[in-house]
């Protein structure tokens, strides 16, 4: 690994052991075992580092998701979004730091452009991309209407259960249980 990529890591690394705010410049060169001067010269600052770490993690963490979604196969919609949701929740015991990072992007996103922009984009994105997967399409075939409906409830579920889970793991629901919450909603109608 180059100085550049210890300097990323360094500041992942901060970034759950510390949160975003309370991470200095010292505090990732020394995690990072780089030179405190390579911060400005690999990333111009501390926050800019900071906003690529966030952004980072937050990609990862897509594709992690992602991944989880397309082992559904070809099963049912409703099938697709269980199995999403039970790769979801086995995820998140062994990826906490990573979600402790992403989960901070959203807060960071309200205070830096650097970060706001880029996540917007990568959330955008990612409702496209999570409405094709639940459909079993193309993100090609998914209409603009579906992004704004499956694809956002579909995120708000991952976002909402991370967070509950970095909360309150033992209040959980299992993969199950949501799934049957989602067609008591879609039977209500």
């Amino acid at each position: 690994m180059g100085q550049r990529e210890d300097l990323l890591a360094g500041a992942r690394i901060c970034l759950a052991e510390k949160g975003y705010s309370r991470t200095t410049a010292r505090d990732i060169a020394a995690v990072s075992g780089a030179h405190l001067a390579s911060i400005g010269y690999h990333f111009g600052s501390k926050d800019n580092l900071m906003a690529v770490a966030v952004l980072q993690a937050s990609d990862e963490w897509g594709d992690t998701i992602e991944a989880a979604v397309r082992a559904a196969g070809k099963a049912s919609p409703a099938e697709r979004l269980r199995v999403c949701m039970a790769e979801l929740f086995a995820a998140i015991p062994r990826q906490r730091d990573l979600l402790v990072a992403s989960m901070q992007a959203y807060t960071e996103a309200q205070f830096s452009a650097e970060v706001r922009g880029p996540l917007l984009e990568s959330v955008e994105r990612g409702r496209r991309e999570l409405a094709a997967m639940v459909l079993g399409v193309d993100g090609g075939e998914v209409d603009d209407a579906t992004v704004r409906g499956l694809g956002a409830l579909v995120h708000a579920l991952i976002v909402g259960y991370v967070q509950q889970a970095l909360l309150s793991p033992e209040s959980m629901p299992t993969a199950d249980q949501v799934a049957g919450a989602v067609a008591v909603l879609a039977n209500r109608r």
